[in-house]
């Protein structure tokens, strides 16, 4: 599949973008030779390939979920930038 520079004329439109002859032209070689190059990787032969989601053997390791005390508000607060009555204190935002 090749783009035509009309092709590119048409997003930009769809875009709202305000495009140069120079620019079209330019645009229209670099989507073809990104496509060109999306088939060559198609031609590839990955049949013996396993799909994978990721390169490395990837596993989530959770800690087990012990139930504990939680912090007390004076500690929860300590940092906190601002506090009012025990709670944090944010700026309003409409």
């Amino acid at each position: 599949m090749k783009i035509s520079k009309q092709d590119v004329e048409h997003v930009a439109v769809l875009s709202r973008l305000e495009l140069s002859e120079n620019e079209k032209e330019n645009y229209t070689e670099t989507l073809n030779s990104i496509l060109e190059y999306m088939e060559l990787l198609n031609r590839v032969d990955t049949s013996d390939v396993e799909p994978t989601a990721h390169v490395l053997p990837l596993i989530n390791i959770f800690r087990e979920d012990k139930p504990h005390e939680p912090l007390d508000r004076k500690m929860a607060l300590a940092n906190a930038p601002d506090e009012e009555d025990g709670c944090f204190k944010v700026p309003r935002i409409v």
